[in-house]
């Protein structure tokens, strides 16, 4: 098997921060929430331009709570 290859949801980046771009739109796969980071994350005082693969390790879904891991890339 390709270490290039993921498995699990498409669109998921199984916690592989790595594989995210600055731009990367992400959404919560438990409640449809979208991060996006030219907005940041208000709730968890986030400033904008914060790439997904900056937030802090503890940060979560501000909507559901769901952990980061649960998020998928949107393909725009």
């Amino acid at each position: 098997m390709s270490n290039d290859r993921f498995e699990g949801f498409e669109g998921s980046y199984l916690g592989n921060r790595d594989v995210l771009r600055p731009g990367s739109r992400l959404e919560c796969k438990i409640c449809w929430w979208v991060y996006d980071p030219a907005q940041g994350d208000p709730q968890w005082q986030i400033g904008p331009g914060t790439p997904f693969a900056d937030l802090p390790a503890h940060w979560r879904c501000p909507n559901c709570d769901g952990d980061a891991e649960q998020f998928l890339m949107l393909t725009d």
